[in-house]
């Protein structure tokens, strides 16, 4: 790829928080599924780079936890680590919100981003659930008064609205600089962990209630055979009670992750897919910084 001289990259955190749509943005502006995405809080549980490579320039989304004020378990606390630390990397910030909802952590994520020297960008999402459209001029008119924003914009990441407009913001706000990554590169992660977050997002779809929280999914053989992808995953739960719950009646409810799962990597990796999946007991896992790196969660 031949750079030109006014060539621009740079780092976007993407903050906001828990279930505001912050991946599904990212998923949107790449057309690339980077990021699972649940209708539950706190889906997103790592810090991961999604690369949009141009002609003129590189953008490198940061895909962060939700911040929140719950940091009761060691999890909870690195999750807020690994958002608030993207923020000290960023070249601009996406603050992105709910137009159907302003909460007390909205609050706690503007106080935080009160101290950023980065400009920041408002992305006011869900526009599509506000009727009738009128009251998305006091919505609006309100966001501007809470911090001053470079920009406001509302969007609908779901149905794509307005996000070619975001996309032609954004590089004036970046420095000159050549790319940082390869420009056939999509995310910073492998493929043991984009496997290992769609068995989790099947997970997390069929659960209900606290279960999904205290689950996590680790790869523990992935082999490329002639007759298609092998693999083998271990679920981690908390306790007994959860590990039947993700079982299932007679092994139901497992079965139908893994069918799921088995489908959506299957079509991604465009071959055949073995997937063999157990639910095993790590006690306490999500409240134990040395079992989360361990489980491939961010040092802090």
């Amino acid at each position: 790829m031949d750079v030109p001289t006014d060539y621009r990259c740079g780092m976007l955190a993407v903050i906001g928080r828990p279930n505001v749509g912050k991946s599904t943005f990212i998923n949107a502006v790449m057309d690339h599924k980077v990021s699972i995405v649940t209708a539950k809080p706190q889906t997103t549980r790592h810090r991961i780079l999604a690369v949009l490579t141009e002609a003129k320039q590189q953008i490198i989304f940061i895909d962060t936890p939700g911040l929140h004020r719950r940091s009761s378990k060691a999890i909870n606390r690195m999750m807020n680590r690994t958002a608030a630390n993207a923020l000290a990397d960023a070249d601009l910030i996406l603050f992105v919100s709910d137009a159907s909802q302003w909460t007390d952590e909205d609050d706690d994520v503007l106080l935080r981003l009160k101290s950023c020297g980065a400009p920041i960008i408002s992305l006011i999402n869900k526009i599509d659930k506000i009727h009738p459209k009128e009251k998305l001029l006091d919505t609006l008119a309100l966001m501007s008064t809470r911090l001053n924003f470079a920009e406001i914009v509302p969007i609908s990441a779901i149905k794509k609205d307005n996000l070619d407009l975001v996309l032609q913001m954004i590089p004036g706000f970046l420095p000159e600089s050549p790319p940082l990554f390869p420009e056939d590169m999509k995310t910073n992660r492998n493929d043991e962990f984009h496997i290992s977050e769609i068995i989790r997002e099947k997970l997390t779809l069929m659960l209900h209630q606290e279960v999904p929280y205290g689950l996590t999914v680790q790869i523990e053989q992935l082999i490329q055979e002639d007759s298609g992808l092998a693999i083998n995953a271990i679920v981690w739960v908390e306790c007994d009670s959860q590990k039947g719950i993700a079982i299932g009646k007679d092994g139901g409810l497992l079965k139908k992750v893994g069918r799921a799962a088995r489908l959506e990597i299957s079509k991604q990796f465009s071959q055949p897919v073995h997937l063999e999946l157990w639910v095993k007991v790590k006690s306490n896992w999500a409240d134990n910084e040395q079992d989360l790196m361990s489980l491939g969660y961010e040092a802090p």
